[in-house]
Formats: C-alpha cells, sequence, structure tokens
C-alpha cells in the first residue's frame, strides 16, 4: 500500500536544493501550493491561479481546491492528490493536500 503525505502551504517551505526521492516530489507539491500564477519569472504559468481572491470565502474555497488539484497535477505529475482541507479565516487561507506518491 503506498504512503500518503501531508503537505501545508503553513508549514514554512525551505528549500532543499540537492533534494531527491520522495523529498523532492513534496518539495515541489509544497512550492505549488506556495506559488501562484505570474509569481515565477521563468515560467509565468506555474502554480494555481490566483484570480479568485476577493470572493466569497465558501466560493474562494471550492475554487481553490479545484484548481490546487489542477496545478498539482499539471506540474507534478508523479502524485496523486487524495484530498485538500482548506483552512482558515479573516482572509488568510492555509490549504493541506494530502498525496500518495505514484511508483512508477
Amino acid at each position: 500500500m503506498a504512503t500518503t503525505y501531508e503537505v501545508s502551504s503553513s508549514s514554512g517551505l525551505e528549500i532543499n536544493f540537492g533534494a531527491t526521492g520522495d523529498e523532492e516530489i513534496l518539495q515541489n507539491v509544497a512550492m505549488i501550493l506556495a506559488s501562484v500564477v505570474y509569481s515565477c519569472p521563468m515560467d509565468r504559468g506555474f502554480a494555481w491561479d490566483g484570480s479568485l481572491l476577493d470572493r466569497p470565502m465558501n466560493i474562494v474555497k471550492a475554487l481553490l481546491a479545484s484548481r490546487l488539484i489542477s496545478a498539482i497535477t499539471t506540474y507534478e505529475p508523479r502524485v496523486q492528490v487524495t484530498s485538500i482541507t482548506i483552512d482558515g479565516s479573516e482572509g488568510v487561507l492555509n490549504p493541506s493536500v494530502k498525496v500518495r506518491i505514484i511508483d512508477g
């Protein structure tokens, strides 16, 4: 049975430039959570589209979950998203994503 890992945007991102294997994959997922489209100079389309900001919170949570799944599927195809939890209030959202690394 494959191991499920939880990656959270609130845990802080420390980049290990020598990461390999599962550590590299999970670091990539964390980077996707931490990045918004147009924020990466060499790939302006990288990550998730943040145009949903300033909408009602219940709509934002649903749209954010959908956009995160799309971004993770596109930019880190070595994982399968098993669940997304979005916590937060007062305009600050902290998504947590559970992923399973695909063997192959």
